[in-house]
């Protein structure tokens, strides 16, 4: 299995992958849309020369630090990713690759010197790689969602030191349903 970045013409069997995974459209038009916005990343999962992974990450607002969302600033230089979608082909499913899609992506934005990764998701499945639900640290979903499915990882001990409030997702995210 090789894990690799989104080439130009991956975006057609991505968006199949999405399209399979998801069993709508929606997350597909969501990474089509945000395709091409500056600190995005999407790589794929390969097996046997097919695509039959794939994960995507965007920018997300977070309040500066010593500040609340409240007074509508938000940090422009703490580098906080969002991780979504992530899609695996079904017959793929429960074969590790999402973890492993995962655990690249995570690498991938450390290396490149991204701070934290917020993950709307399963409780049950993303404290595995480490994340925490973003309410310890202080923040909160803009969405109206359990507390225990809206996490954050911290690629920088203590990134998030006095951060406190709402993220707010890229606007493009209000289309989901």
């Amino acid at each position: 299995m090789e894990v690799r970045a989104e080439k130009p013409e991956d975006i057609e069997v991505i968006r199949r992958v999405n399209v399979a995974a998801f069993g709508r459209e929606s997350e597909a038009d969501l990474v089509d849309q945000l395709r091409g916005v500056a600190s995005t990343f999407s790589f794929v999962a390969v097996e046997v020369e097919q695509i039959v992974g794939h994960i995507f990450s965007s920018p997300v607002a977070i309040p500066p630090s010593g500040r609340s969302a409240n007074t509508g600033e938000y940090a422009e230089d703490l580098l906080v990713l969002g991780l979504a979608p992530v899609a695996v082909l079904p017959d793929y499913q429960r074969q590790g690759i999402g973890s492993l899609l995962i655990q690249h992506g995570l690498e991938e934005c450390a290396r490149l010197g991204f701070k934290a990764v917020v993950v709307l998701g399963s409780p049950a499945y993303y404290p595995r790689f480490g994340f925490i639900p973003a309410k310890k640290k202080g923040l909160g979903c803009e969405y109206p969602v359990p507390d225990e499915a809206f996490m954050v990882l911290e690629l920088e001990s203590g990134a998030l030191e006095g951060s406190v409030g709402m993220v707010k997702y890229r606007s493009e995210f209000n289309q989901l349903e």
